[in-house]
């Protein structure tokens, strides 16, 4: 399953997945993921949880991002919950312009489903100019 955590800057979206993230970690048995565009967050999370630093704007579109997601789980076949702070700012272009970010949570979807993995992405944006079929997995 994909959850989107979507708000504008400063409502706390980093604290929460963090909190999210970390609670997770105590609670399964398979291993989790933490993707950001730099290293600011490290040492906020449990020591547990796999920290990857994507870089801010180095992935062009979300072709590239779900490519970088296809390695991580090409890796480790355990990973439980892929947690990613900051969509806007790992890649290049506006994930949410036209139909990309439901493009990107339907492949993400897919690759839930075939490697029994969930995803969190929060998402810098307006939750009310949001499409509904994104609105239905907000948290």
């Amino acid at each position: 399953m994909v959850y989107f955590l979507a708000g504008m800057k400063g409502e706390g979206k980093t604290r929460k997945l963090i909190e999210m993230a970390n609670q997770n970690a105590k609670e399964t048995d398979g291993n989790l993921v933490f993707i950001d565009d730099d290293k600011r967050h490290i040492h906020d999370l449990h020591r547990d949880i796999r920290f990857v630093e994507a870089g801010a704007g180095e992935l062009a579109n979300y072709r590239e991002f779900i490519g970088f997601v296809l390695g991580i789980l090409a890796m480790n076949s355990d990973i439980r919950h892929i947690y990613v702070d900051g969509i806007n700012n790992i890649l290049a272009k506006d994930v949410v312009e036209n139909d990309c970010l439901k493009k990107m949570k339907d492949r993400l979807d897919t690759l839930a489903k075939t490697h029994h993995v969930a995803f969190t992405i929060s998402l810098h944006c307006n939750r009310d100019n949001l499409p509904e079929d994104i609105k239905a997995v907000l948290i």
